[in-house]
């Protein structure tokens, strides 16, 4: 069996099929395939295979590679597969497990290029040369320390290889260079490889001393992640700790039925705010056939607001300092848009009335308190949903959690205020 025909049927298969699948593969070919799978699919395989292969399979994964198949297990199961390893991988692996798995700390991996500053270029190529057989996470950067394992600079190998002889690391080393901090946040980390293009990024702590490196590769599954966990908060729910097929019954019951519950407690404010109108509703029923145009109006707009305003901050397009001129740019959408909507709105009524006389004596009133109410609404949905997310972020919020269904339910309330205080202002003595 092929590598690629496995990873085809590899979802359609039960677990006899999946074992007889992967024994059929090389072990070239075996390894790729396990190093492949996502950590969630590589830790419910390695449970179920026989215990000699599961430490064989366990042993041959990188430390930083082990700890996210570690996660994704229960505590009993991780103190089993934690005793498969050697004792050199089982301290690397216990020290990575202590960092907090979205930190830059929970991502890297210790096994990472080194040399001394003092030593001869020809001596450090040599003692590279010794590295490279303990399945370093890249030659690409080679990180020059101190005893005390400080961070000094960074040099690569083409400039070890163009030095002159006799140079040391130091006289070719580059002194400036970009590390994190350990704590530093996944979404902050994947940030700064965006703005940046690294290839690998060291890790420090708060005295400067080294830990590790975070490559490319683990930052494509953090933007992965982030990307879900966003989109899944921006349809009006938590977001999930597992994929869609692997998540439980009531795992996705809770993390729905709470924004649901929070969003219909918003909504029976939009019950009051009608009932707060109820005479103007029974004097003129022909109001009521507008309410879906307009608070729908308004959600939409909101909702497109907040989705481009937590877009660019989830790419650190904007910041806080920005509000004001967010507020100003919204501002002006949201009167063009909402003017556009009006003169819509405008020529419905007055043309279904020339068309049916639908509306009677009072079309163009009508027609007006629709217009200047969709251009209200559209202005406050606007601005309510792009300040909403730098507010949240400001209290110390996720901005994502001003999703589009809680922009839009926060608008229909304001909607209909907007609505039928317009509508008794020009309609007052008239049909009101």
């Amino acid at each position: 069996m092929q590598v690629s025909e496995l990873t085809e049927a590899w979802p359609d298969y039960d677990r006899q099929e999946r074992l007889a699948g992967f024994h059929a593969l090389s072990r070239e070919d075996a390894e790729e395939f396990f190093t492949a799978l996502p950590s969630r699919d590589s830790a419910e395989f390695l449970l179920e295979l026989p215990p000699l292969e599961r430490k064989t399979w366990m042993r041959m994964l990188p430390p930083d590679d082990a700890v996210d198949l570690l996660q994704e297990v229960s505590s009993e199961d991780r103190v089993a597969l934690l005793g498969l390893l050697d004792e050199v991988n089982r301290k690397e692996v216990a020290v990575l497990l202590a960092y907090a798995e979205d930190d830059a700390g929970g991502l890297m991996s210790t096994r990472f290029a080194r040399v001394r500053p003092d030593l001869r270029v020809d001596e450090a190529l040599l003692y590279l040369r010794r590295q490279a057989r303990d399945n370093l996470e890249t030659m690409y950067y080679v990180y020059v320390l101190d005893n005390e394992q400080h961070l000094l600079g960074v040099v690569s190998l083409r400039q070890l290889f163009q030095a002159a002889a006799g140079a040391t690391v130091a006289d070719v080393m580059t002194k400036q260079v970009d590390a994190v901090r350990h704590d530093m946040d996944q979404e902050a980390l994947s940030r700064k490889y965006k703005q940046h293009t690294y290839f690998a990024l060291p890790v420090v702590d708060g005295f400067g001393r080294m830990k590790g490196i975070v490559t490319h590769d683990d930052i494509v599954d953090v933007v992965d992640e982030e990307a879900t966990e966003d989109a899944q908060k921006f349809g009006g729910m938590e977001a999930l700790d597992a994929p869609y097929l692997d998540a439980g019954f009531f795992e996705m019951f809770k993390k729905r039925a709470g924004w649901l519950c929070v969003l219909f407690l918003g909504e029976m404010l939009t019950a009051s705010a009608m009932a707060h109108f109820e005479a103007e509703i029974a004097k003129a029923v022909v109001l009521t056939l507008f309410v879906p145009l307009i608070i729908s109006s308004g959600g939409n707009s909101g909702s497109q607001a907040s989705t481009l305003v937590i877009r660019a901050m989830a790419l650190g397009e904007l910041r806080m300092r920005d509000a004001f001129r967010v507020a100003r740019r919204e501002f002006a959408s949201g009167l063009a848009l909402g003017a556009v909507l009006a003169v819509m709105g405008l020529l419905r009524v007055v043309l279904a009335d020339a068309m049916f006389g639908s509306y009677g004596d009072h079309a163009l009133r009508v027609g007006l308190a629709v217009g200047i109410s969709l251009i209200g609404v559209v202005l406050f949905g606007t601005l309510a949903g792009s300040m909403l997310p730098l507010l949240l972020q400001r209290a110390g919020f996720d901005p994502a959690s001003a999703s589009a269904p809680f922009v839009a339910t926060l608008v229909d309330v304001s909607g209909l205020l907007i609505y039928f205080s317009v509508a008794s202002l020009l309609l007052g003595g008239t049909l009101l």
